[in-house]
């Protein structure tokens, strides 16, 4: 199986209406590793360069500059001149719309591309019977695209896909026609394929749920650039900086800006509105050489609720769904979310006393939006 590489892979275009040699940069100096056997995402929002990136290892788009290599073999070189075309790159790719052929039975859809490319007919029975049994539509063999439900036909799209044993499988937000429970269930469907066929996967969305469940790691961009590319429990935790920390987790992460007034050693006091707070870095990291603006990135689940020690705090909206409760607390002149865990519900206008849970608490330099360090946060009397 191979490993993927890109190395100083850029994209650009004249800009419509621009003054000459202007242009517009999708995706910028992106230099990338996919490992062998991995699950990739590339995440982040519409016109992020995370599509053009795809197409461009799949060469379906030409790179402006840099070099791609996969298992080792170079598929294009800008300097060099190589530009190897997508049927001999040993990809497969899994579009947003399943292009089945409604002519064709789900047998015939699946078998069609390994008859085009010469199979012998014993060897193509084996492998569509082999793929209907992977992805349990063992008994739509006969059954048309129109009398497919939207996870059935995506079943048939991925069998299509992996039919020819390809080394890397593309997937440009496969799931985005599905519904809720649907996706779901395909999520699931596709971690285990990824472990079953041992194959490459990179998968393409703007869904960062769906790419923190799927991936072994996340690549999130920003305007064509890499903001971030780690597993995804290390975006979550440690985000490079406010973009990402920002994008990823729902409800979002709370973001206190404030002032450094004093500074010793690991530990800083910060003023954020009228709040005065103390923040402890991990691992004795020295903040002695921090700007004076900063940011506290708190997530959710880190602002608890009924403790014996810590703030009064008013709750201004509270959102049960069964399994937790979002809360909106607000503390002097600031609001927070709090997740709270449980079947429980709280009246608007109570006061409950909040705190900061944990040494997660994430500290961003005010100015350049770049993380510093984790640590804990504590108020001070």
């Amino acid at each position: 199986m191979p490993e993927i590489v890109l190395t100083n892979i850029t994209k650009s275009w004249p800009r419509a209406g621009g003054k000459k040699g202007e242009r517009t940069v999708g995706v910028d100096n992106l230099n990338l590793t996919i490992k062998d056997r991995g699950f990739i995402t590339l995440l982040g929002p519409s016109g992020c360069g995370k599509t053009t990136t795809l197409r461009m290892i799949a060469g379906l788009e030409t790179p402006t500059s840099g070099k791609i290599t996969i298992g080792g073999k170079v598929v294009f070189d800008s300097e060099k001149g190589i530009n190897i075309s997508p049927d001999k790159r040993n990809v497969g790719f899994l579009f947003q719309n399943y292009a089945l052929w409604p002519h064709m039975t789900v047998y015939k859809n699946i078998a069609f591309g390994l008859e085009n490319m010469k199979w012998k007919k014993e060897d193509i029975k084996a492998r569509v019977t082999e793929l209907l049994a992977m992805l349990k539509i063992d008994e739509l063999g006969d059954r048309y695209p129109s009398e497919l439900s939207g996870g059935q036909q995506q079943r048939v799209a991925i069998a299509r896909t992996l039919a020819p044993k390809p080394s890397v499988l593309f997937m440009d937000e496969p799931l985005s026609n599905l519904d809720a429970k649907l996706r779901l269930e395909m999520r699931t469907e596709l971690k285990r394929l990824h472990r079953d066929t041992e194959s490459t996967f990179v998968y393409v969305t703007h869904d960062q749920l769906e790419a923190m469940t799927l991936a072994t790691e996340v690549c999130l961009m920003e305007k064509g650039v890499l903001q971030q590319y780690d597993p995804p429990l290390e975006v979550y935790a440690k985000p490079n900086n406010l973009f990402v920390a920002d994008f990823v987790g729902n409800p979002t992460m709370n973001f206190l800006r404030g002032q450094v007034i004093s500074r010793e050693g690991n530990k800083a006091q910060i003023k954020f509105d009228e709040t005065l707070v103390e923040f402890e870095a991990n691992d004795n990291f020295d903040l002695s050489e921090i700007n004076e603006q900063v940011v506290l990135g708190v997530r959710p689940e880190f602002v608890v609720s009924g403790t014996s020690k810590g703030r009064k705090a008013e709750v201004i909206a509270s959102l049960p769904s069964g399994m937790e409760t979002t809360l909106k607390v607000k503390i002097d002149e600031t609001i927070l979310t709090s997740v709270v865990f449980g079947i429980v519900d709280y009246p608007v206008g109570e006061k409950i006393t909040i705190n900061f849970a944990d040494n997660h608490i994430v500290l961003f330099d005010g100015v350049t939006t770049n993380r510093i360090c984790d640590g804990k946060l504590a108020f001070v009397k």
